[in-house]
């Protein structure tokens, strides 16, 4: 018997499962340039995009990660998306991933959607450690991840290839026990 997906809901989002109908806003935030410009991938078609469907599915169905698409409190805009990969049930971690569409940046959306699935993560699946890699150009994430509490690791230069040129990333982590209230 498979657990339920779990959603999850703030004042001003609700937080869900990826389903089908959710490809075209996938397709637009993960080919759009202002969000691919940091993220690790990008798409140029939504049939490709479909690659991206099918992994959030089977994160969770491999139980290696869980991704939660954040939306409006009656499911009507999409905003974007975050979730955890590389979940190491042995070691009680896993990998911080999001991004949001550009409309919808500096309000505060992953600030919220963050603390729902911080109190998820810690609580449910039982993690110790978030960590969350950046590209070192990317400064707005680096201040959302700051501003959640995160401390910052350190740097790991010259770490991947993006278009024919390596970039470095930052490294960052939030334990259970930096989170006051649980």
């Amino acid at each position: 018997m498979s657990t339920p997906f779990p959603i999850l809901k703030t004042n001003r989002l609700l937080l869900r499962q990826f389903v089908e109908s959710d490809l075209d806003n996938v397709f637009t935030g993960l080919s759009h340039p202002d969000v691919i410009k940091h993220y690790g991938v990008r798409y140029e078609t939504k049939e490709a995009t479909k690659g991206q469907l099918t992994w959030f599915a089977d994160l969770e169905k491999n139980k290696t990660g869980l991704w939660w698409a954040i939306c409006s409190p009656d499911d009507q805009i999409f905003y974007g998306a975050i979730g955890f990969n590389e979940w190491e049930y042995e070691h009680r971690r896993a990998e911080l991933g999001f991004w949001l569409l550009p409309g919808y940046w500096k309000k505060g959306m992953v600030n919220e959607a963050s603390k729902s699935v911080f109190k998820y993560a810690f609580e449910q699946m039982e993690l110790h450690r978030i960590e969350a890699y950046v590209d070192t150009e990317n400064n707005n994430s680096s201040k959302a991840l700051k501003k959640l509490g995160f401390s910052f690791e350190g740097k790991m230069r010259d770490y991947e290839i993006k278009d024919g040129e390596f970039t470095s990333w930052d490294v960052f982590s939030l334990l259970k026990t930096d989170v006051v209230d649980g």
